[in-house]
């Protein structure tokens, strides 16, 4: 027996099954992977909402917009990755809406500052558009959203605060305004900045740089005029036939 497993024989299928078991191992790493890219990324944005809410409640807006304009960019990514990658899922939808809910509605509520009767009946209604916006507004036309998407309001919102020194009552006035925009079931493109014209990919590119890499006045500029061009002027500019 010893001498049939020190045999060339026996070494060549020993060696055979260990590396077929060492493949195989490693497919099914990618195949795994590959499904959950897109999910990972949206347990990033949904970390980053999370973190944001913490920060607005210990009164460090400033990081909170930060965060919001990462799960901006975050919430845009993780769509391509999923359909690039083929690994779209009831489960990756699922995660992606309640991502998006607590980043772009419950997260960025809390910049609103809620005090007082007035102010805590904004932020619920702001969430409550948001909410109304992923669970109940479909356009039935592909590629076309209806209503505002609420990453573009939130970032909307983030930079304002930023620009605006924290001014509550534009802030506020803003909220208003975008809160009309989610639920007036309006129809708005949907974008596919990475998989559409390269000027759109460096559009994309270049809010990467301003969030990541610049000051924070950079950024907020940077975000709120990318978002102000696609709330203005969605399919001039934005529709993927752009």
């Amino acid at each position: 027996t010893l001498s049939l497993k020190l045999s060339p024989i026996g070494v060549f299928q020993r060696t055979k099954k260990l590396f077929l078991s060492e493949r195989a191992g490693r497919g099914r790493t990618l195949e795994f992977l590959r499904k959950n890219a897109a999910n990972g990324l949206s347990v990033a944005n949904l970390v980053a909402g999370l973190s944001s809410i913490l920060c607005s409640l210990n009164r460090q807006y400033h990081h909170s917009c930060w965060l919001l304009l990462v799960g901006f960019l975050l919430d845009l990514a993780d769509g391509a990755v999923a359909r690039q990658l083929d690994a779209c899922s009831a489960l990756g939808a699922k995660l992606d809406d309640f991502a998006d809910f607590t980043t772009f509605g419950l997260a960025t509520a809390l910049l609103l500052q809620p005090q007082g009767v007035l102010g805590g009946l904004l932020a619920i209604a702001y969430v409550m558009a948001v909410f109304a916006r992923l669970c109940f507004f479909s356009s039935g036309i592909p590629f076309t959203y209806r209503g505002l998407p609420c990453p573009y309001a939130s970032s909307l919102l983030a930079g304002t605060f930023l620009l605006a020194g924290g001014n509550v009552t534009l802030l506020r006035v803003t909220a208003v305004v975008m809160i009309l925009f989610m639920v007036d079931r309006g129809f708005y493109p949907h974008d596919k900045v990475l998989e559409s014209q390269l000027w759109k990919k460096l559009v994309y590119a270049g809010g990467v740089v301003a969030v990541l890499f610049s000051p924070m006045a950079v950024a907020s500029i940077y975000c709120l005029a990318w978002s102000t061009s696609y709330i203005i002027f969605p399919f001039a500019v934005w529709s993927c036939k752009a």
